[in-house]
């Protein structure tokens, strides 16, 4: 009876050891999945060029024409970031879990804030009237789907609405309602997966920057 006791003990034992063995082994796989691959770099004489050229044209302009002092820089914590980027994954697999995330993807439209006497559109918002007219950035998600000639496109998509997940739901004028108004209302806004409400320089402090 001892013996066989003893023996189960063992087997336990062994079984507990190759069940570490086998989770350590797959998480150690899984990290070097992650950071396998030479990260994307660019040359910092290149990043000045390309920064000076906005700042030298583009920004002078803006600022000449309209008579401000305009955003020329945007900045998101990172946590904001891989927040954002999980909610897509997560709530596109919740419509469809076939999606793999090599369809998945982000646009960045250049915007501008309204002026202040119009900031009553962020009124569920925290977001300071310093920014009134800024230059900023609102990443939408987009998702590879094929067209009418049989080209995947990288479509903006609105990942809580699967009418956005394919072109059969993309009819004009119902993308239009998606992307903007609600059908039952003029004034209910149709909420939309995006992000914004990042750090813009001005009006905050320009130590922070290299570039």
């Amino acid at each position: 009876m001892e013996s066989n006791q003893t023996f189960s003990y063992i087997i336990a034992f062994v079984s507990g050891a190759i069940a570490l063995y086998l989770i350590q082994k797959l998480l150690n796989n899984s990290n070097k999945e992650r950071s396998t691959g030479k990260p994307n770099t660019m040359t910092e004489k290149a990043i000045q060029l390309m920064v000076n050229n906005y700042r030298d044209i583009q920004l002078e302009l803006i600022n000449k024409t309209l008579g401000i002092n305009d955003a020329h820089s945007v900045w998101f914590d990172f946590k904001t970031l891989k927040k954002f980027t999980t909610d897509i994954e997560s709530q596109t697999k919740r419509v469809d879990r076939s999606i793999a995330d090599d369809r998945l993807g982000l646009r960045f439209y250049y915007a501008a804030y309204p002026k202040a006497d119009n900031w009553d559109i962020f009124e569920n918002y925290s977001i300071s009237k310093e920014l009134a007219e800024k230059h900023t950035v609102i990443m939408i998600p987009t998702l590879k789907i094929k067209d009418g000639s049989g080209n995947y496109l990288d479509y903006d998509f609105n990942p809580l609405d699967a009418t956005t997940y394919s072109r059969n739901g993309r009819e004009k004028g119902e993308v239009l309602r998606t992307m903007s108004i609600s059908a039952d209302s003029e004034t209910q806004a149709q909420e939309v997966m995006a992000q914004n409400h990042g750090q813009t320089i001005p009006p905050a402090v320009t130590v922070v920057e290299n570039y």
